[in-house]
């Protein structure tokens, strides 16, 4: 319980603010400085031509009426990395939603490569005149490399999803991946990052279902692939995805969104390490579990499931309009300046 404990405090701001010095020594400090030096120079800095926008339609002669998604967060939202649309997150997980719903899905991306989690009050901004029906939340990376207070983090996530929800729009959480799966970055620091992203993530999915929304764990879900093939599951800087990384990230982030919208399964079988349990313990679990669903709080407890990954053949999305489908058109027109 000490791990949990420590992650509803940091989730209540309570305590881990600084989220450093105060846990290492001044020397190890000054290793982990120029190992992150070391680790940005191999990595490098995200270029200035942006990842192609999978805003659009998908799910081609599907019948309406179309589900909209807001997709909001950093380049692992927004397909940073990639040079297609059909490569891009969004275009893996709106292709998944409309083929496993038998539905239109109408994807608006907001996400911005390099954000962090003090972004997503403007990204909501641009989002809520088109009235979505579900927002798609990846986030959390840029604030652990950045070295944002764990405590700041989780604020702003909490702001945002309790704005996105007094809205009417569903909301579904992929908490912080695990840094340590990076392969630029060298031990000890990558056991540093593996523990302040899993700290993160923790207190992300805490905040996320006291809010009423649905937190989906992303930990290490590219970990054991990049493993055994890194070229496949990582792009050309070894830091971002690939296409197959992103549509590994959309298998695990789409049931949980069919659920969420009554197209899924409501009593999915059990396996073990499945049930409920407090939210704290929860998370913690679910920090080191990748494609662990947190969601349904009742009180103090939550359901914590493991749904099938759900393969998807992405589309490109389709730009015209359907007369059917008015009430999606007055929500694209709304936004299109955003």
């Amino acid at each position: 319980m000490g791990k949990a404990a420590a992650a509803r405090r940091l989730a209540s701001a309570a305590a881990f603010g600084g989220g450093g010095l105060s846990l290492m020594g001044m020397g190890l400090y000054a290793v982990l400085r120029g190992e992150a030096a070391l680790a940005r120079r191999m990595i490098g800095n995200a270029g200035d031509e942006p990842p192609p926008d999978s805003t659009g339609w998908y799910g081609r002669g599907r019948p309406g009426p179309a589900i909209k998604v807001a997709l909001l967060g950093d380049s692992s939202a927004a397909g940073y990395g990639v040079e297609r649309i059909v490569e891009t997150p969004g275009a893996f997980f709106a292709s998944g939603l409309a083929q496993k719903a038998d539905r239109r899905v109408h994807l608006r991306t907001y996400a911005k490569v390099g954000a962090q989690s003090s972004d997503l009050a403007d990204q909501i901004e641009r989002a809520l005149p088109g009235d979505p029906d579900l927002a798609v939340i990846l986030i959390g990376a840029n604030d652990v490399t950045h070295r944002v207070k764990p405590s700041q983090s989780v604020r702003y996530l909490a702001e945002a999803v309790r704005r996105l929800t007094a809205a009417g729009t569903l909301v579904l959480v992929g908490t912080c991946p695990d840094l340590g799966s990076v392969k630029p970055i060298p031990p000890p620091l990558k056991q540093v990052a593996r523990s302040m992203s899993r700290r993160l993530a923790a207190a992300q999915a805490i905040v996320v279902v006291e809010e009423g929304a649905v937190a989906v764990s992303l930990g290490s879900i590219l970990g054991p692939d990049f493993a055994a093939a890194p070229a496949v599951l990582f792009g050309p800087d070894q830091f971002h995805p690939s296409a197959e990384g992103y549509r590994a990230v959309a298998e695990v982030l789409v049931p949980s969104a069919l659920n969420a919208l009554g197209f899924g399964d409501d009593e999915p079988r059990r396996t073990r390490g499945e049930g409920t349990m407090p939210v704290a313990t929860a998370a913690v679990r679910a920090a080191r579990t990748p494609g662990t669903e947190l969601g349904d709080k009742k009180g103090l407890w939550v359901e914590l499931r493991r749904r099938a990954r759900l393969r998807s053949d992405p589309e490109a999305p389709d730009a015209g309009t359907d007369e059917a489908d008015d009430d999606v058109d007055a929500g694209r027109q709304a936004v299109s300046d955003g």
